[in-house]
């Protein structure tokens, strides 16, 4: 566990428990190996809340790659994802989402289990999860989920078909 410049309780964890965090592996108790978690801070005031999801000098800051946002509406299943080449940070910040991964690397000590995240405005975290490591999520609220990823890679958009309109 790595120290965090926030204090105790918002350290990088790569081992269950954690909470909202759950191996659905039969006979496993763990977390699939190279994913950490981690609790977001939250600085509440007069104002309103400050929360710091990810900084440059966090030690688990990839390398910057893009940030988006994506929404899912309730019910919504968006998955399976799958990434060769890129790390992602994932971040529910409005309504509740499952982030469900499945470690299909041959290699991986870890390789065929199964892990249930459960994050958004009831439990606050940011995930890590590395490339090979199969993803994908359900919005489990009754509103629409907001979600924050922070690749380590930019999106190519180098494909054989063009989306834009085409009139006449």
């Amino acid at each position: 566990m790595l120290t965090s410049p926030h204090g105790p309780g918002y350290e990088w964890c790569d081992a269950l428990p954690i909470a909202g965090v759950r191996c659905v592996t039969p006979g496993e108790k763990k977390l699939i190996a190279g994913v950490k978690v981690r609790r977001l801070p939250a600085f509440p005031d007069e104002r309103g809340v400050l929360t710091e999801i990810l900084r440059a000098d966090d030690p688990e800051y990839p390398e910057f790659g893009q940030i988006y946002m994506t929404t899912t509406y309730p019910g919504v299943v968006k998955g399976w994802h799958y990434h060769e080449h890129q790390t992602d940070m994932v971040c529910c910040i409005s309504g509740e989402l499952k982030l469900v991964l499945y470690d299909g690397r041959t290699d991986s000590p870890t390789s065929g289990l199964v892990n249930e995240l459960f994050l958004g405005d009831s439990n606050r975290l940011v995930v890590k999860i590395p490339k090979g490591v199969h993803h994908g999520w359900k919005c489990v609220g009754e509103d629409t989920a907001l979600v924050l990823n922070m690749p380590d890679r930019a999106y190519h958009y180098d494909f054989p078909y063009d989306w834009r309109r085409r009139d006449g």
